[in-house]
């Protein structure tokens, strides 16, 4: 016995087995709620869909209306209660899912059932307002094909055919709408930003990096395999080394923190700073992920030329590239970065004190370093340098994510006692160093690396490529990066922060970036490609590349007029292929009629309102072969069966077949 036929007080019918489908499919279109819905609602949603299924196995009735409208009452004050508010998506969406569920206990007609399946089309589409990813897609695609499912079983008054039949129809049902749909996406006018607001993995928590850094910032960051940004170039992609993604300038140091104090604003006439490119530029775009800050990132060195469609964009004399307002939205920009360049050849005067400033009283073990190599150094600004990046790379420092806590005097502590750390404290220890050595410096905070998909050429940025350097300033060179990490773990640099901690696979890091060769590998580079086909042509399809598609479109076919009337052909194609479907003739009625044709040709004349049987009758009269005879009989058994017969769908092919079969036989 079935697991449903035990629990149900009798047979499991016809409006049972579709009841259950119903459940099932409502199931099916509340459950991605649940992530985002108070507990106590999803479990009320929960009882009320187990207390259905109990009601229709048990053959109870429904409640009465005098029952669930106090349990409604009740439900929306309890929404109340726990958004402050009715109205807004969340307590919106709230409502909708307790409703849709109370529903299902106040069944009593047809015209109920189409309310359940309209609610559940409706609350299946706000799953958009929270989330909008290609997985969201994909599973909403399925449920829809569940709802279909349900309206297709519910359409038939006699016999059923098999769910895997109704499955199949409702799946035919929606690839006969995708087409339609794609061509309405392309060609429908486009709005600027999405059509029901922001997705809630938009309007989350700020990710990404910071205006501040502290021992563990970019630890944490380290951890998540987040995407930051994805990029493009139009030629060949730099070398690793070379992939230095500038974000942040952080100048005030506290003895704990870095913090960015905002420079002023870049000019193009030169007043506020001099910048000096060289060599072939390397184009490229970036695809930036919302992060709720505000920092552009641009490959070192990229002139400050951004535009940001639809943001106001300001650049630093840091050359920090920022919007004005928080990203909440996906943005792409284009740029293009130089190998060779110059920033600040001049330091202005007013300026110095700002990258010298150290806190009093922090560190003193440090300063007296300093001191020292100031003294053997000279007046040689580079020979400090080199004497700070040979300590670093010769005194067993270790590149690790899992440094000791630090106390009040951290640098002192890092450099002298426990030598193990991630890119802030080098960096943060290197620029202190060079402050104290009276050297202008600065921490810079970015991305470094990428891993580039070979699927589709987009190279991928992710959290844990967070970086922090450091940058000083030479007489007559400007400002020059030094990135102290790269003494001590030249891997980080060279190969990414997954060949730098092959040790370290607890964390998952190296293991997931160096496996480049293995099925899980393509595997994983597929599914990236995917997703970002589907930011770049879905969710980022807004009014510019719609443009730019239909420009592109239409240089292709020679003549706007033929784009224009490519909908109208397919139009007609699809309108023909209908038309052509109504006119093919019934495959029973053929071969009838065929069968009348043999008939005439053994001497039977059929009559206009001649049946089936009283043929039979003739038919068992003619001088055939017994075989050719018992044919005849059962074609005409046959042909009355599915002419007069309620068959299932199934029955009913097996029956057609069978029929011409016959038909042959008869010959």
């Amino acid at each position: 016995m079935k697991p449903l036929e035990a629990l149900s007080a009798g047979p499991l019918t016809r409006d049972k087995q579709d009841t259950l489908l119903l459940v099932a499919a409502a199931l099916l279109v509340v459950a991605p709620h649940f992530a985002h819905l108070p507990p106590w609602i999803a479990g009320t949603v929960c009882v009320t869909l187990l207390w259905r299924v109990l009601l229709t196995l048990r053959g109870r009735r429904q409640p009465p209306a005098w029952l669930l409208l106090p349990i409604a009452l009740i439900a929306m004050g309890g929404v109340f209660q726990s958004y402050g508010a009715l109205l807004g998506r969340d307590p919106g969406v709230a409502m909708l899912a307790l409703l849709f569920a109370f529903k299902l206990l106040e069944m009593h007609a047809k015209r109920d059932l189409y309310v359940v399946l309209f609610l559940g089309f409706f609350l299946m589409l706000t799953n958009f307002f929270y989330s909008q990813s290609m997985l969201t897609g994909l599973a909403m695609a399925a449920t829809l094909v569940a709802l279909l499912t349900v309206q297709v079983t519910f359409q038939y008054t006699g016999a059923v055919p098999s769910l895997g039949r109704r499955l199949r129809l409702a799946g035919k049902m929606f690839a006969l709408a995708v087409p339609l749909a794609a061509v309405l996406f392309v060609l429908f006018p486009r709005f600027e930003g999405p059509l029901w607001g922001r997705p809630g993995d938009a309007q989350g928590p700020r990710s990404g990096l910071s205006d501040t850094m502290a021992p563990g910032t970019m630890t944490n960051l380290a951890l998540s395999e987040d995407v930051a940004f994805r990029a493009r170039f139009d030629g060949a992609a730099p070398a690793q080394s070379r992939l230095y993604w500038r974000g942040v300038v952080l100048s005030h140091y506290d003895g704990r923190t870095w913090t960015r104090i905002g420079g002023r604003l870049y000019r193009r006439d030169g007043d506020a700073m001099t910048l000096r490119v060289d060599g072939k530029p390397a184009p490229y775009e970036v695809t930036l992920e919302p992060s709720q800050q505000r920092w552009l990132f641009t490959l070192e060195l990229t002139p400050p030329a951004l535009e940001v469609p639809g943001e106001r964009v300001g650049v630093s004399d840091e050359l920090e590239s920022f919007t004005v307002r928080p990203l909440d939205r996906r943005v792409r920009y284009r740029a293009a970065a130089y190998a060779d360049y110059a920033v600040q050849p001049s330091l202005d005067p007013a300026l110095t004190g700002k990258w010298l400033q150290l806190p009093a009283g922090f560190n003193p073990k440090a300063r007296a370093l300093a001191r020292r190599l100031r003294e053997m150094s000279g007046k040689e600004d580079a020979h400090v340098v080199a004497h700070v990046l040979l300590l670093l790379r010769e005194q067993q420092f270790v590149y690790t994510l899992q440094p000791p806590l630090l106390g009040r005097d951290s640098i002192d502590e890092f450099l002298f006692v426990t030598r193990q750390g991630f890119c802030e404290h080098y960096s943060g220890a290197f620029v202190f160093l060079m402050r104290a050595a009276g050297i202008p410096a600065r921490v810079v905070t970015g991305y470094q690396g990428g891993e580039l998909n070979p699927v589709d050429g987009y190279m991928t940025v992710r959290q844990s490529d967070a970086h922090a350097w450091a940058e000083v300033w030479m007489a007559g060179q400007g400002w020059i990066r030094v990135d102290p990490t790269a003494a001590v773990a030249p891997d980080r640099v060279r190969l990414g922060i997954g060949g730098a901690l092959p040790r370290e696979a607890p964390f998952g890091i190296a293991a997931f970036r160096n496996d480049k060769d293995s099925w899980l590998a393509r595997l994983r580079f597929q599914v990236n490609a995917a997703n970002n086909a589907w930011n770049q042509w879905v969710l980022d399809y807004n009014p510019e590349r719609q443009r730019n598609f239909l420009t592109e479109l239409s240089e292709l076919a020679g003549d706007w007029r033929a784009l224009a009337a490519l909908p109208a052909l397919l139009a007609l194609g699809w309108l023909w292929r209908l038309l052509r479907a109504r006119r093919r003739r019934d495959p029973v009625q053929t071969a009838w009629e065929r069968f009348g044709m043999l008939l005439a040709r053994h001497g039977i004349a059929r009559t206009a309102d001649e049946g089936p049987h009283s043929l039979a009758r003739r038919v068992a009269a003619l001088a055939l072969p017994d075989e050719k005879k018992a044919a005849m009989a059962e074609f005409l058994e046959l042909y009355a069966a599915l002419r007069y017969r309620a068959l299932d769908d199934d029955e009913r092919h097996r029956s057609v077949r069978r029929l011409a079969k016959l038909l042959s036989l008869s010959r």
